[in-house]
């Protein structure tokens, strides 16, 4: 029996059509995790795996479980749907992004911290706009 090459066990591991998915899966995970400020280690610790084993998803050279995805989704702020490359049902919302979820959050506060907070915000946007 001949000698099972590296390259022939990915082959037989992924196909061309699943390669290309997993691919375009590890760059919008990669793209909605930069853009929600967070790191390959933290999305490693969330999922208890190594930032090696996150970098690998993100560029498509391996599989992740299934059962991850809509823990990832649910981590970004997106329905799982979007996170897949799917446009979502009308209607139906996905999670919410996470400024909306720190707005709400804001709104929560007592109204003198609201004002401390807004006051901060101002400041910090009209520095970015100079």
């Amino acid at each position: 029996m001949g000698q099972i090459t590296s390259l022939e066990i990915e082959s037989v591991a992924i196909g061309k059509d699943e390669k290309a998915f997993f691919v375009q899966l590890g760059g919008r995970i990669a793209q909605l995790r930069k853009e929600q400020g967070i790191t390959q280690v933290q999305l490693a610790e969330w999922l208890n795996v190594s930032q090696q084993t996150v970098n690998a998803y993100e560029v498509g050279r391996r599989r992740m479980a299934v059962s991850a995805l809509p823990i990832i989704a649910k981590l970004l702020g997106v329905a799982l749907e979007e996170l897949i490359g799917e446009k979502p049902a009308p209607g139906k919302r996905g999670p919410t992004p996470k400024l909306q979820q720190q707005m709400e959050r804001i709104h929560q506060l007592p109204k003198a911290q609201q004002k401390f907070v807004i006051k901060m915000l101002e400041g910090v946007l009209s520095q970015a706009g100079r």
